[in-house]
């Protein structure tokens, strides 16, 4: 048995509810695991879904249906082992799952009719659909995470690893950069605010009296960058926090098609319609407008950053400390301002910061603090910030000394793989196992196979 990532990951609950939905009479129990079944529309809608998600993209390798059956084989060995463990994944944590997929759909269709349609269900039969299924999901996730959950990596394994590697075969690394910011959002001054307000109360007094419909003053207005994609309409939820608080109690404050009054949120002001809501789910479509920023109060902001930046250089605070005190990113104030990369490190490509970061610390060197640079940030709002190169590393063939945190990463990985196969071969012998003949030959299920042609010459005798 080869376990690996993918077969962990495999029931991503993607969109085959109406395939489901339409099983045809032809189909089959082609696995069992204990008191599980498999089918065989089950695995041919996985790969349906699998292609679907790698439509446009290059290089996306579709998994066999031999891979997706091995995945569904121990996704079922873990939900009753979790059983037997009594591990737990209360309904609130399943719901919360149920609301997130169906947020998903309803974001990428666009509204819930639209929706309904494709999946020839409705938002509740969609959800009672799922609920088994992704508790399934859930239990197998926590007992996979109870297997390997104290798996620890010791530095003398590390090296081991890394020395298995073939020469040829170490990754080489491009030039890398440790950075660090200070992000400033300049505030609008008063008289433009109140004149963007007043300009959003005509937006809402057009649409109230049948002049104009909302979705055409989000295309002539709205300066959200997926208007032109959603026109402005997407999904909430009650319990999710990501949202802008003043945002979200503003939405469901508001009656079904009612139009609220400008509500400022940490983007800027919105008009908010109701579309639909039902319990702790909302459909809402918005306008945003960003008061605009003026050259005086972007010169304030320079002002007040390069104060800080002599207070840093005078050594009388760290880098760190001002970004906790003033920065207005969220996202790495509490991080002393670290910009990390997709796998979490704090070294990171060129290739992963804006095109105005690249020119600006292309002509710094480790230590330097930048002055204020002003940008536009990927919500098109004028930002100044702050910039601390701490370090750069020349391109290399990865080793021990500089990557030890990228190899020790994959050296835990092989070693919770290692632990995950051998409990697998130690305890699929203890559930009733069933492979139809047509898969007995998948080299992925081979050890499954073995079991269940056990259990099969034992009922013979």
């Amino acid at each position: 048995m080869k376990i690996v990532t993918l077969v962990f990951s495999v029931f991503a609950l993607g969109f085959t509810v109406k395939a489901q939905a339409q099983k045809v009479l032809a189909d089959k129990i082609i696995a069992t695991v204990g008191d599980k079944f498999i089918l065989k529309s089950d695995i041919e809608n996985a790969v349906a879904d699998y292609k679907r998600q790698a439509q446009g993209q290059e290089g996306v390798v579709i998994p066999s249906n031999c891979q997706i059956l091995e995945g569904q084989l121990i996704r079922k060995a873990l939900v009753l082992q979790a059983q037997k463990d009594s591990v737990n994944v209360t309904d609130e944590e399943v719901q919360s799952a149920i609301d997130l997929r169906i947020r998903q759909f309803l974001q990428q269709f666009g509204s819930k009719e639209v929706l309904e349609e494709v999946a020839g269900r409705s938002v509740y039969q969609l959800k009672e659909d799922f609920r088994v299924l992704i508790k399934e999901q859930k239990l197998a996730d926590e007992m996979q995470q109870k297997i390997v959950e104290k798996i620890k990596i010791t530095p003398n394994e590390v090296r081991a690893f890394y020395n298995k590697i073939p020469v040829d075969s170490l990754p080489l690394y491009e030039s890398e950069v440790q950075v660090t910011e200070l992000v400033m959002h300049p505030k609008a001054n008063r008289d433009i605010e109140e004149y963007v307000i007043k300009q959003m109360m005509d937006y809402r007094r057009q649409i109230e009296a049948g002049i104009n419909k909302f979705d055409q003053l989000v295309k002539l207005y709205s300066e959200d960058p997926s208007s032109k994609e959603n026109l402005g309409q997407f999904s909430l939820n009650r319990n999710v926090k990501d949202f802008d608080p003043a945002f979200m109690a503003g939405a469901f404050r508001l009656k079904e098609g009612q139009i609220s009054a400008p509500i400022k949120s940490k983007f800027g002001y919105h008009l908010i319609q109701l579309i639909s809501r039902s319990g702790d789910e909302a459909v809402v479509k918005h306008i945003l407008r960003i008061p605009p920023i003026t050259n005086d109060e972007i010169n304030e902001s320079k002002r007040f950053l390069d104060s800080i930046r002599k207070e840093i250089i005078a050594s009388k605070l760290t880098f760190g400390e001002a970004v906790n005190k003033w920065s207005d990113d969220e996202g790495s104030k509490f991080s002393g301002g670290a910009i990390t990369g997709r796998d979490g490190s704090t070294y990171v490509n060129y290739d992963q910061f804006d095109k105005d970061m690249v020119v600006l610390i292309k002509s710094m060197k480790p230590g330097d603090i930048s002055a204020p640079q002003v940008y536009t940030d990927d919500r098109g709002r004028k930002t100044l910030r702050l910039v601390y190169f701490k370090d750069r590393t020349e391109p290399h063939k990865e080793n021990l000394k500089e990557d030890y945190n990228k190899v020790a990463a994959r050296a835990l990985e092989a070693k919770k793989a290692k632990i995950l196969e051998n409990w697998f071969k130690e305890h699929i012998q203890n559930y009733y196992i069933f492979i139809d003949p047509e898969f007995t030959t998948c080299e992925e299920v081979k050890d499954w196979a073995k079991v269940a042609n056990a259990i099969i010459k034992e009922k013979a005798y």
